[in-house]
């Protein structure tokens, strides 16, 4: 079983190849249905954010396989233009671009863990993990 896939991301297709590896690298730890359909989600959004606004990235996903418990991590980075507010980047319907500002918040509630890293001129990295609720 692979324990971490690496995807470029540089367009739609992108996006949807980094959620279908995000649901094969968790579906075996015991995620419910909806939790798969939840991590390809916050996937969805973070690829689809480095499309919009960076043009290209890569995402990193990881299985977590810590004493307790299992989980996955998703790493996207970018070397676009960065964020310059990431706080209001962080609250519900800001965008600076055309969509509904969901992506960044919404990603962030539907994970446990998240950070954001961003900088001017040098690009965005995203941090989130989920968690299975027991260990397989």
């Amino acid at each position: 079983m692979a324990t971490e896939e690496r995807v470029p991301i540089g367009s739609d297709a992108d996006v949807v190849t980094a959620r279908a590896a995000g649901r094969q690298l968790a579906q075996p730890l015991g995620f419910t249905g909806t939790d798969l359909t939840l991590i390809a989600t916050a996937i969805s959004e973070i690829a689809r954010n480095i499309v919009l606004y960076a043009g290209e990235g890569e995402m990193r996903i990881r299985v977590l396989d810590e004493r307790e418990r299992q989980g996955v991590e998703v790493v996207a980075t970018d070397g676009g233009p960065g964020i310059s507010d990431v706080p209001l980047a962080m609250q519900d319907h800001y965008s600076t671009g055309s969509g509904m500002g969901l992506g960044l918040p919404g990603a962030r509630r539907l994970m446990d863990d998240f950070d954001i890293q961003s900088h001017l001129g040098e690009g965005t990295r995203v941090t989130m993990r989920k968690w299975a609720a027991r260990r397989v």
